[in-house]
């Protein structure tokens, strides 16, 4: 089989046993994986992100300013990863980690976008900003849309979290706000 020759073990065991080794829905089938995500911080989005700039590619990341729910964090890193993003940035404190739980709803891209968790996120907003990348903050009362600003070049969007929004601080950073308008029966994107 395709797993045998990846060298990965095949058991086949009753449903019963797969019950009780997780909580919730798996589907019929289970994986035990080691170190298959990994966590990054300050130094990697500094020494990652002139490379990516001298390879021609124009930096795209996105900024969660403390998004605690895991849902919201896994959907965010599925969306960012398939728009292509090459960073995720979140605050160390008041932010969702990287869980099972946040990998399940990102459906692989926990495994291929890097997460960075940084200690001061006003010090990494000031950082990109030395670098020529734009902060675009998403604020609900901003003046202008999405549809009507130029989000070209090299490019954060930087979105707060569920219900507060962005935070004083990360908002005073950010270069414009933006708002998503809501043109559906939906009030709320969540993030």
């Amino acid at each position: 089989s395709v797993a045998e020759k990846s060298r990965i073990t095949v058991r086949t065991v009753a449903r019963e046993k797969l019950d009780a080794m997780v909580e919730g829905n798996h589907q019929g089938v289970i994986a035990s994986v080691v170190n298959v995500t990994e966590v990054y911080d300050e130094d990697y989005l500094k020494s990652r992100l002139p490379k990516i700039k001298e390879s021609g590619v124009i930096p795209f990341i996105l900024v969660l300013d403390g998004v605690t729910d895991p849902h919201n964090l896994g959907a965010c890193l599925r969306s960012a990863e398939a728009a292509g993003v090459q960073f995720v940035i979140v605050p160390k404190d008041n932010s969702a980690s990287l869980t099972p739980t946040v990998v399940k709803v990102a459906c692989g891209a926990a495994e291929v976008l890097p997460l960075v968790r940084v200690t001061n996120l006003s010090r990494t907003l000031e950082w990109l900003q030395s670098q020529g990348v734009w902060l675009v903050g998403a604020a609900g009362e901003a003046e202008q849309d999405h549809y009507q600003m130029n989000l070209t070049g090299p490019l954060a969007i930087v979105m707060g979290a569920e219900g507060k929004g962005l935070r004083r601080l990360t908002r005073e950073r950010c270069d414009s706000l933006i708002r998503i308008p809501m043109m559906g029966e939906v009030s709320s994107l969540n993030v």
